[in-house]
């Protein structure tokens, strides 16, 4: 893993970003209103949030440079 490549090309921070950003939408008290919002917010993030992480996962395992 010597090969460089820019920050903007890795899995790893992008999944950690989209994690980061929903995290940050839940604590906005993002809702849907035409919807049971509770339940359909809370699903949808928690579902973003588990395939981000499992991105960032495989990502870092598939990885084959650093990051500059």
């Amino acid at each position: 893993m010597n090969a460089v490549k820019p920050w903007y090309l890795s899995k790893t921070i992008w999944a950690s970003a989209v994690t980061f950003a929903v995290s940050i939408v839940g604590l906005l008290g993002f809702s849907a209103e035409t919807i049971d919002q509770q339940s359909l917010v809370e699903s949808v993030m928690q579902i973003v949030t588990a395939l981000a992480g499992l991105i960032a996962i495989v990502g870092r395992f598939n990885a084959d440079s650093r990051i500059s």
